[in-house]
C-alpha cells in the first residue's frame, strides 16, 4: 500500500510540474473569444439602451462584468506571445494597472446598470464614460494597435 501510495504522488507530481492544465494557445484564444464577446455585449447593451430595453441592457451588463473578472484568469506569464495575440508587454510589466484597470471596467458596467433606473442620468453619456472609456483606455497601454 506505502509503495502505491508513493507511486500516486510521484505520478500526481510530475503530472501537475510538466503539464499545465491548459496551454498557451488554450489561453490566449480563450482571451480573445471573451473580449469579443464583451465587444459584441457592449454593442448589445447600447442597442438595448438605445430601445429603452434597461432590463435587458442590465443583464448584459452583469454579464460584461462577469466577464471583466473572468479575464484576469486570462493572463498568466506563458501567454505573452504568440496564437495571433494582440497583447502588449506592458500587460505584464505594469500588472497592478492592467488588473486595475480590467476591475474598473467591471465595476463600471455594473454602475452603469445601476444608473439606468435613474430618470435624471444621462445616460448616454455614462455609457461612453463607464463601458466604452474603459475598453479605450486599456486599449490604448496594453493591446497591439492593428
Amino acid at each position: 500500500m506505502k509503495k502505491f501510495i508513493q507511486l500516486t504522488c510521484i505520478l500526481l507530481i510530475s503530472l501537475t510540474t510538466t503539464s499545465p492544465l491548459f496551454s498557451s494557445e488554450e489561453i490566449i484564444k480563450g482571451r480573445q473569444e471573451i473580449f469579443s464577446k464583451n465587444y459584441n455585449t457592449a454593442k448589445a447593451v447600447s442597442a438595448a439602451i438605445k430601445s429603452g430595453d434597461n432590463e435587458k441592457a442590465k443583464e448584459l451588463l452583469e454579464e460584461v462584468s462577469k466577464n471583466f473578472n473572468t479575464l484576469l484568469k486570462y493572463f498568466p506569464e506563458d501567454s505573452k506571445t504568440g496564437f495571433d495575440t494582440e497583447a502588449l508587454p506592458a500587460i505584464w510589466e505594469n500588472s497592478d494597472e492592467f488588473v486595475t484597470l480590467m476591475q474598473n471596467a467591471s465595476s463600471n458596467a455594473l454602475m452603469l446598470a445601476k444608473k439606468l433606473d435613474d430618470d435624471t442620468a444621462d445616460i448616454t453619456s455614462l455609457e461612453k464614460e463607464l463601458l466604452w472609456n474603459n475598453c479605450s483606455a486599456c486599449h490604448k497601454k496594453f493591446r497591439l494597435k492593428k
